[in-house]
């Protein structure tokens, strides 16, 4: 590892910690995997205010399995693009069910293979409800990389690929919600506030 990654990671575990938790509300693996689902172009924020009166109208996996469509669509409307991932729920449902006993997959071969779940998703999965090492690639994860120069890609498989060679595996977890905590409070997309960052001196610039 180079000596500005391991600089920018003893930072980071300085200001944040290692054991921040999952940003979405959730009580049971599949309320996760749902949750981050609709979490796609919405805050978790709103993804947690839609969830909480959700799991309690369809408390169970079958219960979406068995959802009207019409139905579920207005119950997650506020998340935007409510068509495409009610439908994605009620199959994603219906695969658990039917596939895997109502429980939720490990593998990133498994979960991929759900409706609605790409590796994004898949990771947090792994890395939240199994804790099996894996880097979570979304807007802030990708700027930040790049900014730091870290990568250069703007794929978010690549930026991936790209954080499990520079990042060592017992950190790939952590930088996840790291690197968003940093995204929402300073390193923001639009003006950034550079002469508030602690990593400003080591910084590769925007």
């Amino acid at each position: 590892m180079k000596k500005r990654t391991e600089e920018i990671l003893k930072r980071l575990d300085g200001v944040y910690g290692r054991d921040i938790p999952c940003y979405l509300h959730y009580e049971t693996p599949w309320q996760l995997l749902f949750s981050t689902i609709m979490s796609a172009q919405c805050t978790d924020r709103k993804v947690n205010e839609v969830a909480e009166r959700l799991y309690k109208k369809y408390s169970t996996v079958k219960a979406f399995a068995d959802a009207q469509i019409e139905e579920l669509e207005q119950d997650i409307r506020a998340t935007g693009f409510y068509h495409t991932k009610a439908r994605n729920l009620k199959a994603c449902a219906r695969r658990l069910l039917e596939d895997y006993d109502g429980q939720v997959p490990r593998t990133i071969e498994e979960l991929t293979s759900l409706p609605g779940v790409g590796r994004k998703t898949a990771n947090v999965i792994r890395g939240n409800i199994y804790h099996d090492p894996s880097i979570v690639v979304d807007t802030h994860v990708g700027r930040i990389s790049r900014r730091l120069g870290l990568t250069e890609e703007k794929d978010p498989a690549r930026v991936e690929r790209d954080l499990m060679r520079e990042i060592p595996k017992d950190h790939w977890i952590a930088i996840n919600i790291q690197f968003i905590a940093l995204g929402r409070s300073i390193c923001t997309a639009r003006s950034p506030k550079c002469n508030e960052c602690f990593l400003s001196d080591i910084c590769g610039g925007i």
